[in-house]
Formats: C-alpha cells, structure tokens, sequence
C-alpha cells in the first residue's frame, strides 16, 4: 500500500464506532512482550471475525479514536535478550501468519501500523501461549474453551493431506496384514469382502486413501519406518523412557510409524509387574497387574489421534515404578475431562478428522465419546486410582496413570460399594489424592454419608472407615478432641517446665492427624500453646524467638508473659 492507501486504512479504521476484537488502538508501546501477546490475540480474532487481516495501530487514542502521534519506532526498541524488535517477533509467532509493519505519516500526526494474518488451521501463539481478546479485553486462549475449539474448525484437516511422494510401496507389509484383522473386529460382517479386495481398495475402504493417493494418515498408521521422511517438517514419533523414583533415565526407545503397531511395542516395553490388595472379609490376595492394557492402549490412540504433529513434537511416555505419564503436544479440543465423561457422547471437534475416522475404521478408538469414560471405569473396576489429566500446560495433554494402591482404604471402598456412581468414584478418587475438591461436592459428599472433616481438610467418613476395615487409619487421620492436645500440654509444662518448643513437639507431633503435613502440625502446635498463654495457663520465661513455657501457677511472680 501506498502512503495514501496507509492513511485511508487507519481513517477507516478509526470510523468504526468502536474497538472490536479484531483491532486496537494506543498511544505507544512500551512493552514488547505485550505487542507479541496482541498480536497472537488479534490474529486469532481475525480468523474467528473472518477479517482478512488484525490490526494493532499505535498513535490512536483508546477512547475518542482521535490521531494523537507516536514516538515508538518499532526498527529501534529491541525485544527480549537485546534482540531487534521485528524478528524476535516473528520468532515468537507460531504459526506466524505474517507480520506487516507500516510507519504512517498521516496529516494529524505520525501513526505505527501493525498488521497481521488471521490464524490458520490452528491458534496462533506467542512464545508458547495463545492469546484471544474478549470485548476489548486480551486474554488467554485456554481460558475460552468455545473459542479455541472454534480456531480448530476453521483450519485444514492435516491428516487428510496427501503426500505427492508416496506411494502404496511406502506402507509396512506387517501393518497392512494387522490392518485387514482390525478392520474385521470393526465390521465382522464383512469378511468375504475383505478377503477378495486387494490393498488398494482395502485402503480406500478402510479411509486411508484420497482419491486413491497416499495420506498422511496413511503413513502414519501404516508408513514403513523409513518413510517418515516423507511427512517432514512434520514429526511421527512415540518417545518410551523409563526412570527411577529419583527421575533418573535408565531406559529408552523412540517408536515411529507403523502406528498401528505402537500400542504392542510399547505395553513389551512397560514393566507391568503383579501387585497384591486383600479385599475386606478375605484372607486371600487379590492379584491384579499395575496396568490394564486396554487402558494403556487407549490412552496411547488418543494422543495420538489428537496429536499436533506440525509442531515438530512428539507423543512421551515417561514410566516410573509407579505410574506411566503420556503426553501429546496440542490442547483438549473438549475442554475439560468431566464435560467428556458427563456427556458421554461424540466430540464435536477432532484435531485430525481423517486421522480419527481411520483410527475407527482400524478399531483403534472409539469417536462416540466413550473411550475416555471407558478408561475411568476400568479403573474403577479393578479398584485402582483413576487416570489424572493435566491440562494447565499450554499446548499440551498429559494422562497419570497410576500403578500402584495408593490408598487401601479406598481401594476395599470400591470393591465393596459397587452402587457408588462413576461421578461419586471420581470425586473419591481425588479426595484420597489429597486433591482439593469443591464445596458443593464436599456437601454432596458429605450428605452421602462417604466423607467428613473441616472443608478443605476431607477424609473419608467413619462408616465408611469400617465399613472398609480401616477404622483405626480413620481415627488416626480424623485426629483426636483438641482438649486431649491441651490436657497433654499443661501435663508437660506443670511436671517439666520451663520446656521449649523442641520438647512440645516431640509431645503432640505424632499424636496429630497423619492427613496433616509437617508445615500445617506445627502450626496446629504454635495455636494450641497461644490458645493456652491466652487463657492464662501457661507463660513464656523465654524469649519469643526461644520461648521456654512455664505453667502460671509454677511461674515466679513478675515472670509469665
């Protein structure tokens, strides 16, 4: 655009009643990583306004939209590590969508143009973080489920590319064999079909084929190793690494496409040891391996169908002795777990569609919604912890898988009460994590009869304590009447004062609740001695940093304070 062009574009811009999500208007800058984040907004915001282009225009005032001038001079301020402004920038943007910078000298005063492409395909970030504005308020975009799932939809579908340079000879013989026996499980009803077709037109049946040309779904799921070149810059790859308690690498190995093969190779790879739990009113172990292999299976399919594979990562599965951690790179299209598990029905937005219908095809997972749930019940089912979902990364969706019983109590709670609902389950479940849950489903909780205790400080309830056989763990844990801590005080002090606070907490430390952490024990210790100096009981002879306690009535006139 010309100088003319400039101006003509920053009047029609300032014409516009009022701000929208597309454009901003400021005096100046002074923050450089602030212009990145606005930028990332305004791009996203484009796309979701079908705008051709966002606009951030400095020299503008917020208000009255009236040229006020700029002294900002964006080929001068440097970025972040004393970088030039405009390629830290653009290095900042992923996807950058093209950032275009204009000085204007516009017959009111001098104005600073930015302009940038609308999201494509996905969110644009910056630095890591995906930002979106509401009204004329930036924000980030994880906070607005409905919008990121938007950005998603208005993109192409990457899986449903297809590569020029493919061919039916870059697919591994083995994986093809397994698909045909998958592609049975799926439609049984089939078989004399499938025998009498050949791999092409199985390909094309199964919707692994476009028009009958490889796809990168194709090489995903059935690409022989050596063909993962072909997808570049995009990356297939599932990194299995197994450490010990102390986070130490031991073990490791990067697993490429045939996908279709991953869930085999890596459940050869866990140590899937037998663990013990002694259901209440038997005296014979029950015994039950760490991980159900359905369940590792599942969680693996699902990052990998929702995978971002044109942001160079990669799927993890980091193993410890007790859990198995599995990552993808991309956001939770659904929002949240719970909404996923309540609705119980198909997911209106799938990151790689054609990759997912294929997956069906292929018996890998299940699009109507209940592969997630299905996981959670299995758990429940073998009485082991529920997956935990960590979504508060950017960009990321990470499963804990737990190995092992973390809690015995809970553990015979769910062998023997088999009438809870999933929804009750899950919220146990975080309960014996020492997770914190919500009021109202502490009340609802509470009302059932299956917890107790000072919100947030839950446990489970003393029916359900023995009911379950832990009745002295629940005791134990519930913590004793706060006179018997008193009376334990004023029996210490009146026999052996003047003691200090070493010797009181060797007193009551240990008689304290075992839910309680060390930090919040010694606390409770500092409130007991307070709420006795404040009644007049005992004293202090010491110092307040080195306090030695006394009982009143053993203190020396003129010395308890």
């Amino acid at each position: 655009m010309n100088i003319q062009e400039l101006i003509a574009l920053v009047d029609r811009l300032r014409a516009l009643p009022t701000e929208t999500e597309w454009f901003e208007f400021k005096r100046n800058n002074a923050n450089p990583k602030e212009l990145g984040d606005y930028l990332s907004a305004l791009a996203n915001e484009a796309c979701l306004r079908s705008q051709p282009r966002g606009y951030l225009v400095f020299g503008i005032d917020d208000d009255t939209h009236a040229v006020v001038g700029t002294c900002f001079d964006p080929y001068a301020v440097k970025g972040k590590g004393n970088q030039d402004l405009l390629p830290w920038l653009s290095a900042g943007l992923r996807l950058n969508t093209g950032v275009e910078v204009h000085i204007v000298d516009h017959p009111q005063g001098r104005v600073v143009l930015f302009e940038v492409g609308p999201a494509r395909d996905q969110p644009v970030s910056f630095y890591g973080t995906a930002w979106v504005r509401v009204g004329s308020s930036k924000t980030e975009l994880i906070k607005q489920p409905e919008k990121s799932r938007a950005l998603w939809t208005r993109g192409t579908d990457w899986s449903a590319e297809t590569c020029e340079r493919a061919s039916l000879s870059d697919l591994d013989t083995e994986a093809l064999v397994k698909a045909r026996e998958q592609f049975l499980v799926k439609h049984p009803g089939r078989a004399g079909e499938v025998k009498a077709w050949d791999n092409f037109t199985f390909l094309n049946k199964a919707r692994l084929l476009k028009q009958g040309a490889v796809t990168n779904t194709a090489l995903v799921l059935l690409g022989r190793s050596e063909a993962t070149t072909l997808l570049a810059p995009a990356v297939a790859k599932v990194s299995w690494i197994l450490k010990d308690t102390d986070n130490h690498e031991l073990d490791y190995e990067h697993i490429g496409p045939p996908f279709l093969l991953a869930g085999d190779r890596l459940l050869k790879r866990l140590r899937n040891l037998t663990v013990r739990t002694l259901p209440s009113g038997t005296l014979f172990p029950q015994e039950i391996t760490q991980y159900d292999p359905w369940v590792i299976r599942e969680a693996l399919h699902n990052s990998l169908a929702h995978q971002d594979y044109r942001q160079h990562g990669r799927v993890t599965v980091v193993e410890f002795p007790d859990r198995v951690l599995m990552t993808n790179v991309g956001d939770f299209l659904p929002g949240s777990v719970k909404t996923v598990i309540e609705q119980d029905a198909p997911q209106a937005i799938y990151r790689n569609p054609f990759l997912a219908d294929a997956m069906v095809e292929l018996n890998l997972i299940d699009t109507q919604g209940g592969g997630i749930k299905r996981m959670f019940e299995t758990q429940r089912l073998r009485s082991f912890p529920l997956p935990d979902y960590d979504l508060d990364t950017p960009g990321q969706v990470t499963v804990s898988i737990t190995g092992r019983i973390l809690d015995e109590r809970y553990t015979r709670l769910l062998m023997e009460r088999t009438d809870l609902t999933l929804a009750q389950v899950m919220l146990l479940d975080r309960v014996q994590k020492g997770h914190r849950i919500d009021r109202d489903d502490h009340q609802r909780l509470k009302a059932a009869g299956l917890v107790e205790g000072r919100y947030p400080n839950v446990i489970v309830s003393g029916a359900m304590a023995k009911a379950t056989g832990e009745a002295a763990r629940h005791i134990r844990e519930r913590g004793l009447n706060k006179q018997y801590y008193l009376d334990l005080i004023l029996a210490l002090v009146d026999q052996h004062g003047p003691v200090g606070r070493k010797e009181v907490d060797e007193l009551l430390v240990s008689k304290l609740p075992d839910r309680m952490t060390d930090p919040q024990k010694r606390r409770k210790v500092h409130n007991l001695l307070q709420e006795l100096r404040r009644a007049g009981k005992i004293g202090n002879q010491g110092t307040r940093a080195e306090p030695r306690w006394v009982s009143v009535r053993a203190a020396p006139a003129g010395e308890a304070s």
